[in-house]
């Protein structure tokens, strides 16, 4: 039997890992200022300041909300649209 776990030992447990991944982050990101080029109107850049806008919420659903905004909109047709055969 597992027991929950509690929020000061999951931060004990993931803080050093989040902090890499934070780190890491705002790299990619003062990389993206440094180069040369323009992406300040790409829609990728656009989706990721809309994940860290989630990431930054009180809402407990944030894994969730980041995933629905990298992700296409669900098509009623994908079987046809990517070319899948019904069994």
């Amino acid at each position: 039997m597992t027991t929950a776990a509690s929020a000061p030992s999951v931060l004990d447990r993931e803080f050093l890992e989040l902090r890499a991944r934070i780190l890491e982050l705002g790299a990619a990101l003062d990389r993206l200022d440094r180069e040369g080029g323009r992406v300040q109107d790409d829609s990728r850049l656009a989706a990721i300041a809309r994940a860290l806008q989630v990431l930054a919420s009180p809402n407990g659903d944030r894994a969730e909300q980041v995933q629905l905004i990298f992700s296409l909109p669900y098509d009623e047709a994908w079987r046809t649209t990517l070319g899948v055969r019904s069994r």
